[in-house]
């Protein structure tokens, strides 16, 4: 065993070795023009070692492996009776003089910077930045051993740990190496970051520095210089007052000492400075292939490189074959779905759609440049996505104002817009809609029975010849057209509603129980289930120990039968499943959990209902809708017969009324469509993952999940599997998810987020988009999984994003508040159905607005206000 490796034996296969900070020093030694203070690491052989020679240790790490990451308490307590004990070890002899040997390389007497380097720290997919503890200006072996220990022990601060916890490290698989590194003591000190670390630009570097150790910037004692570079030209500055300096103290350690008045406000660096320092930060990140955050020091007129860790919060640009100007749009805004997505899920939803699709960080995007470079497609592409997202069109009109897309010469612009061309007129005919159904009904009744039976390839082109039949459903002449027809007909009733009557959002109204919406249905067939249960106290009793007790699978179903009451029960549930099962959160990815598969998901809301209704609650809540929208629409058409040309306005107006109510269902068809075929591709593919696994190929069903729709097919006719390719997928997939995709991303790694660009609501008011009018106050429910939603009547239900499965969830709120969403989302449609004050695309609502807070949403005029 290793139990001290100088940095010449160190590079990044040794992070198990020495750590993720050691191995990363090692490493950029190897760098030709980057100069790294010279040193050794203490292994994790030797924490290893230490570990097992205290044996009271293993009984407290079994007790830290239960504690819940909120149970601060537990957590406190456990790590510093660690820590204790780590710090009191008497380090072997051998170790003591391997350390010692090491230092009389490097000389003695000189001073060193200690700094703790786990196995779990500063890699691609966590950073572990500031976990763990580092010491300065320490000298002689005596102090050399000691800040070992107290690092080794720093593996269990309170603040490590609850990270493990949170991230789902293992304590027991994260271990500790120690870096021995000899000191620099600096004029100047800061960091550097390869890609704006606040828009994520790739081609922008900010560089902060401050006088003396870095320290005293990282621990925010002072602010510090910052420089913002661009194309070898430093583009910004902002010289801060620097009152205060960390150097070292004469016994070791290091102090925080005043700064003489002269030096307060004068530049750290120089632009030449700060330029070379850029430079050398392309070099470091050239070599690790990904934006880094450096840290240095500044000695004399040399820049010496203390560390470099992989910034990992930058979400990734889509990849181009080109060097063009590329404007990502985030699909999953569009869909409601921004979580990030598995491979499987990835792959078939661009075998599913008509438009390429490139993926970043486990999300789907657009690329719209091509759009945007000429006259027509911009106008009509900035209109059609502001209509139903405003931060997206003022995103690109961002875009769009900076020059960063090509616009194409006049001669060049046909004036067609390759975001396509408007659909074709359709009639007002409710037979169109009926026969749009029937045809995608029959569709999937074919592919259930011919899927039953087939397996390996001959499965895999089967679904790939009925992707294509999904396609030719979906585009059926009329289907497009009723979509569309419905979303103009809204958009006319609001726009000219307003300008006759002075009636906003008129159409909210007038949408209200519409025929042929699967999605709103959905919601009101639970209120049945519930009516079905209500009677039987042992059922309910049952289903609430169901909840308390987190079971999984369709089990409990089964158990039902046995209580009075409990087959009604079961079948009505089993029923919902049959025609609803198919769907769940995020039912794009055709990986996620299906309610089907997990019934229990639905559990808590049927409780709900049984509580919050009253029995016939569905058919009563339809035909409020249906009531409440035929009146609007008679107040309506007689106000407008009272104003000038009347008559005239009040047919136009009717002529809406009719067309918006006959397709606005419609519009929610195609996805219940596609998520049925999708639930039936999933069993078939987990048959073959169920084979797979019997014959050791793979080692679970769900790693399926981490390989592309075309590597599965290989996989089943090859009977081989890349174990280490399923695993890095796995990890990437973590790493992704801890990620918030930007709604409009640019080949430069910029992220825009867009604003609203609004004055008209009141001060403190959190601004959206108004999708659902009215005005209601109540409780807010912030709830991030509908399995764990405890709504009661008049709550106002505050989300990051709804897609179809949260239309439960509708029937029992007051109002909804979401991050994500558009005026023709679903979570909007289903709003405007059930007659529930909606505001959308509320940025950072989930924070913002606490569990329980009283709030009001202005549904009319799109923002939120806190009351408390």
């Amino acid at each position: 065993m290793a139990y001290v490796m100088g940095f010449d034996k160190i590079d990044a296969t040794n992070v198990a070795d020495v750590g993720g900070k050691g191995a990363h020093l090692g490493e950029l030694s190897r760098i030709d023009g980057v100069r790294v203070p010279d040193g050794f690491c203490v292994t994790t052989d030797a924490f290893q070692r230490i570990m097992a020679e205290a044996p009271s240790i293993d009984a407290q790490l079994d007790l830290l492996s239960r504690v819940k990451p909120d149970d601060r308490a537990a957590i406190g307590t456990l790590s510093a009776e660690i820590r204790r004990v780590v710090e009191d070890v008497a380090v072997p002899d051998d170790l003591v003089a391997e350390i010692g040997e090491s230092l009389t390389r490097l000389g003695e007497d000189a001073s060193y910077a200690v700094r703790s380097s786990a196995t779990a720290e500063d890699l691609p997919t966590a950073s572990f930045a500031g976990q763990q503890d580092s010491y300065l200006n320490v000298v002689g072996l005596t102090e050399i051993l000691r800040h070992v220990r107290r690092c080794w022990a720093s593996l269990f601060t309170e603040r490590a740990v609850t990270y493990r916890c949170r991230n789902g490290f293992d304590h027991r698989k994260v271990r500790m190496a120690v870096v021995v590194q000899q000191m620099v003591f600096p004029d100047a000190a800061g960091m550097l970051f390869t890609a704006d670390p606040v828009t994520s630009n790739r081609k922008i570097a900010t560089v902060e520095a401050g006088w003396g150790l870095g320290e005293a910037l990282v621990s925010g004692l002072v602010p510090g210089d910052v420089y913002t570079v661009r194309d070898d030209q430093v583009v910004a500055t902002a010289v801060a007052t620097k009152e205060r300096v960390v150097q070292a103290s004469p016994g070791g350690g290091v102090q925080d000492a005043p700064i003489e008045p002269g030096r307060r406000t004068r530049p750290a660096l120089t632009d030449a400075q700060v330029v070379r320092l850029v430079r050398l930060g392309r070099r470091i990140e050239a070599h690790y292939g990904r934006p880094q955050d450096i840290e240095w020091c500044l000695a004399g007129d040399d820049f010496h490189i203390v560390q470099s860790r992989p910034i990992t919060t930058l979400f990734p640009i889509p990849t181009a074959d080109d060097q063009e100007n590329h404007v990502y749009v985030s699909v999953g805004h569009q869909q409601m779905m921004t979580d990030a997505m598995k491979p499987l899920g990835l792959s078939v939803w661009q075998l599913t759609t008509p438009h390429p699709m490139p993926e970043a960080g486990g999300r789907l995007f657009v690329d719209v440049a091509p759009v945007l470079a000429t006259s027509a497609g911009r106008v009509r592409l900035i209109d059609t996505l502001g209509r139903s997202d405003p931060l997206i069109r003022d995103a690109l009109r961002t875009v769009v104002d900076r020059g960063f897309v090509r616009t194409l010469p006049e001669d060049e612009d046909s004036g067609a817009a390759p975001a396509g061309d408007p659909p074709a007129p359709i009639e007002t005919d409710p037979a169109i809609v009926t026969r749009l159904i029937r045809q995608s009904q029959e569709s999937v009744a074919a592919l259930r029975r011919e899927i039953q039976d087939l397996s390996g390839p001959a499965l895999f082109d089967f679904i790939l010849a009925d992707i294509a039949e999904l396609k030719r459903v979906r585009s059926d002449p009329q289907s497009l057209p009723a979509i569309m027809a419905s979303m103009e007909a809204s958009w006319w009733l609001n726009d000219h509603l307003e300008t006759w009557l002075g009636e906003k959002n008129a159409a909210d109204v007038l949408t209200q129980s519409v025929p042929h919406n699967v999605t709103s249905e959905m919601g009101l067939a639970l209120l049945d289930v519930a009516d079905t249960i209500r009677p039987h106290p042992d059922v309910m009793a049952f289903l609430q120990r169901v909840v308390d007790e987190g079971r999984e699978g369709d089990g409990f179903l089964d158990e039902l039968a046995g209580l009075p009451g409990g087959r009604e029960a079961r079948d009505a549930i089993r029923g919902y499943l049959d025609e609803y099962g198919m769907r769940c959160a995020g039912e794009i990815d055709i990986t996620r959990t299906r309610w089907s598969e997990h019934p229990a998901t639905l559990v808590p809301t049927i409780l709900g209902n049984v509580k919050n209704f009253e029995p016939g609650a569905g058919k009563r809540r339809f035909a409020q809708g249906l009531q409440e929208a035929r009146e609007k629409e008679q107040e309506l058409l007689t106000r407008l017969r009272a104003l000038p040309d009347g008559d005239e306005k009040a047919e136009e107006t009717k002529r809406m009324i009719d067309r918006v109510r006959t397709f606005a269902g419609y519009r929610e068809y195609p996805k219940y469509d596609m998520v049925s075929r999708y639930f039936l591709y999933k069993q078939a593919l987990l048959r073959e993952a169920d084979r797979l696994v019997r014959s050791g190929v793979l080692r679970e069903r769900e790693d399926i999940f981490f390989l592309r729709f075309q590597e599965l097919r290989e996989v089943v006719r090859t009977g081989d599997a890349d174990a280490e390719l399923i695993r890095e997928r796995r990890e990437a997939f973590r790493s992704y998810e801890a990620l918030t995709p930007p709604r409009v991303i640019t080949s430069d790694g910029e992220a825009i987020a867009g604003r609203y660009r609004r004055d008209d609501a009141p001060p403190g008011a959190l601004v959206g988009l108004p999708v659902s009018a009215g005005t209601v106050e109540g409780r807010a429910r912030v709830v991030l999984d509908m399995a764990h939603a405890d709504l009661e009547a008049g709550d106002i239900l505050v989300t990051a994003y709804t897609d179809p499965s949260w239309s439960p969830l509708f029937v029992a709120v007051a109002g909804l508040v979401t991050e994500v969403g558009g005026l023709m989302t679903h979570g909007a449609v289903i709003a405007r159905e059930y007659g529930l004050p909606a505001v959308v695309g509320v940025e950072q609502a989930t924070r913002l607005i606490r569990d329980g807070q009283r709030i009001r949403v202005h549904g009319t005029d799109g923002y939120v206000e806190i009351l408390d």
